[in-house]
């Protein structure tokens, strides 16, 4: 879900913090991306014109294998280096979101059944998208496929954009990418979002600058998780009567959750309502101090592609056509040795101060010397 109503925040507040530009203005760049979203995103996206899955004979679902194989594709021939992060097991204070999201989605099977018999073809298919989840064995199948494709892939411990940001500040990638803007409390230099989008080779990339968001909002990390834990995450309820704009006003005003709610116990005409045994705390600590691997100790490597091991996996297991494979994998070997050539900017480096030259030393003493050197010259 990540965070209610950031992005609008950000956009107003820290507009310079945020940049748009085309996937290949990344080329030479290691990114960490958030693959628990992007098996959301090919499951739903990657689908035969009736909307149904794509399968592979023995019935079994090949939409998420053909999306990473494809996006993955796409990125290293700009010269990417991707990087896949998979979900650990949820934090216990996740259970509750967890909870909302499978009525939600047992309540849309219900209406996708009704509308079968009902409906148009659009209506089911909006339902149909609200059923989808990433199972364990399409998490196994992701990581086979990119095994075989020479792309590193770490299993986080917990949550995966909490990974993504580790990798980022310990400068193993360059930057965390995931639609989540909950990303963003963990301070991962720069943020991308719209790297695996559906719709990516027509979207922009949007790149955000923690730092430069921190400091349009003039706040410190702290207290920006607060404002995002007021805004509302996946971690905890928020504060009844509390929207985007008054969440902001109140940790300007006030700096912290606790000074917040002492000060709405304080007035007993307060519209606001804390919810009883709120683990904001809780939250916080899972923002502040995420259970990650530590960046220094993963190691990630990109290697040539196992194309009779894509063949056999993609091909003749699940279906694909065998040329578009070799293909893909000739792509593959051309765009990570492209890749490898690194971006001119990682060459030119400001190391020290510069110092003045002697010319613009002589302005500031009122030209004199300058002066001098002219009448010797024309002695």
């Amino acid at each position: 879900m990540g965070i209610k109503g950031l992005n609008a925040l950000v956009s107003e507040n820290a507009p310079r913090a945020i940049t748009s530009s085309e996937m290949k203005s990344l080329f030479g760049r290691k990114i960490a991306i958030d693959a628990s979203m992007c098996l959301y995103q090919f499951l739903i996206a990657m689908r035969q014109q009736d909307g149904s899955n794509l399968t592979n004979e023995a019935g079994e679902t090949t939409s998420h294998i053909m999306g990473f194989f494809y996006r993955t594709i796409r990125m290293v021939s700009l010269g990417i280096k991707p990087c896949y992060v998979f979900d650990g097991k949820p934090p216990v204070l996740k259970g509750g979101e967890l909870e909302k999201r499978l009525k939600r989605r047992e309540e849309a099977e219900a209406k996708a059944k009704e509308l079968k018999e009902t409906g148009s073809v659009e209506e089911l298919q909006k339902f149909e998208r609200r059923t989808v989840r990433a199972t364990r064995q399409h998490n196994e199948d992701a990581k086979k496929l990119l095994k075989l494709m020479g792309i590193p892939f770490v299993e986080a411990p917990c949550e995966a954009e909490a990974q993504c940001a580790e990798l980022a500040k310990k400068g193993k990638v360059y930057a965390a990418a995931s639609e989540d803007m909950d990303t963003l409390c963990y301070k991962p230099p720069y943020l991308l979002r719209n790297v695996t989008a559906a719709e990516s080779r027509k979207l922009k990339v949007d790149e955000f600058n923690s730092e430069k968001i921190l400091e349009g909002f003039e706040m410190d990390l702290n207290t920006f998780v607060d404002m995002c834990i007021l805004l509302g995450c996946d971690y905890c309820e928020t504060i009844k009567g509390v929207g985007p704009v008054t969440a902001m006003k109140l940790i300007k005003e006030h700096g912290s959750i606790e000074k917040i709610i002492e000060a709405i116990e304080k007035n007993p005409k307060s519209k606001y309502r804390v919810p009883e045994n709120w683990p904001y705390k809780e939250a916080r600590e899972l923002f502040l101090h995420p259970e990650v691997k530590d960046g220094n100790e993963v190691d990630l490597k990109w290697t040539e592609p196992d194309v009779d091991g894509l063949i056999q996996y993609m091909v003749r297991e699940n279906g694909f056509s065998e040329q578009r494979i070799r293909d893909g994998a000739e792509k593959l070997k051309k765009g990570l040795k492209t890749g490898t050539q690194g971006r001119l900017d990682g060459f030119f480096k400001v190391t020290g101060t510069i110092k003045k030259r002697p010319a613009e030393d002589d302005k500031k003493k009122g030209g004199k010397k300058k002066a001098k050197t002219t009448k010797s010259r024309k002695k």
